[in-house]
């Protein structure tokens, strides 16, 4: 009986250590899990013609190195929060982006150098308190 529960333990720890890990983001209150955005085609494509994110969830936009980030909503159709995030996690910006279908949309650059973008639903920074300094948490 003590083995039996012992090699049920040991096979509840294994599958347990080899369950994907969840890419996730902890700011604010919140835990978000998070698509992440790494390549050039990634971070291009974004959140194009989505029509939905649900609630606490979002894109991580990963990049090489620490600048100036631009972003813009060509062909969104939710609209968005934008988190600029340094590389040392720490909150340096963040922006409420609305959707564009067309040629000519808005560009939102960081005030600072950010290494990470957290795209978020519209009001997620407002409603967990999220500010400039703030400091967040990845697991990606």
């Amino acid at each position: 009986m003590v083995i039996k529960k012992a090699l049920i333990l040991l096979a509840l720890i294994f599958l347990i250590a080899c369950t994907p890990k969840v890419p996730q983001v902890e700011i604010g209150d919140a835990i978000v899990i998070v698509e992440l955005a790494i390549t050039p085609e990634e971070q291009a494509k974004g959140l194009m013609h989505r029509t939905h994110l649900g609630e606490n969830k979002g894109m991580l936009f990963i990049f090489e190195k620490e600048k100036p980030l631009s972003f813009w909503m060509k062909n969104t159709f939710i609209p968005l929060d934008m988190i600029f995030i340094n590389s040392e996690n720490k909150i340096v910006d963040f922006k409420k982006a609305k959707p564009c279908q067309g040629e000519n949309c808005k560009q939102y650059t960081s005030k600072d150098d950010a290494k990470y973008v957290l795209e978020v639903n519209a009001g997620f920074a407002e409603q967990h308190k999220v500010s400039v300094g703030d400091e967040i948490k990845m697991n990606v």
